[in-house]
């Protein structure tokens, strides 16, 4: 059971004995559109993109799923963590590839929400690993809001309030216990 959210950037390694050597990151936040071009369903609202990683440190491959029906993913903005618009078509996603071992495999995803609740993000990521669903990691985040990782001595942050910051402070708060 997951009780700390992730910071966005990252890197969770899925703990089941069958996907040992299996880790997920969400990274590189930003405003962006999708190539394709804009949804008429996102019409005045503004477009972010994240990366999704998978990497495989173990000795067998993995079938990776990060489109399927029902969604794999799942993006909630601002402080009531309304549902943002995912652009189910405008991205890079990843589907039913065998990830060999020493490999990465990208996805870029877009969700499009009012900009100004998207200086606070909730991400859930919920793909399908060899044709069953994993547990849905969360990361937090928001734009202006500079990833990282959450070890000791280096986070930076441009936000001085805001979920991430408020979940920066507890995790080095919780460091320490």
């Amino acid at each position: 059971m997951m009780d700390i959210p992730n910071v966005v950037g990252d890197w969770q390694e899925y703990q089941s004995k069958e996907w040992a050597g299996l880790r997920v990151r969400l990274h590189h936040l930003r405003r962006a559109t999708p190539q394709r071009g804009r949804d008429e369903d996102a019409k005045g609202l503004t477009y972010v993109a994240f990366d999704v990683t998978f990497e495989n440190r173990g000795s067998t491959y993995f079938n990776i799923d990060l489109y399927d029906h029902p969604r794999h993913y799942d993006v909630r903005v601002g402080r009531d963590g309304h549902g943002a618009f995912v652009d189910e078509f405008g991205g890079a996603v990843i589907r039913d590839f065998n990830l060999y071992p020493q490999r990465r495999v990208t996805a870029t995803l877009y969700a499009a929400a009012p900009a100004a609740k998207l200086k606070q993000l909730d991400i859930q990521m919920s793909p399908g690993i060899d044709d069953e669903p994993a547990f849905g990691y969360v990361w937090t985040g928001g734009l202006g809001v500079h990833e990282g990782s959450t070890r000791t001595g280096g986070r930076a942050s441009s936000a001085r309030t805001g979920v991430a910051s408020e979940v920066e402070r507890f995790l080095q708060d919780s460091a320490g216990d």
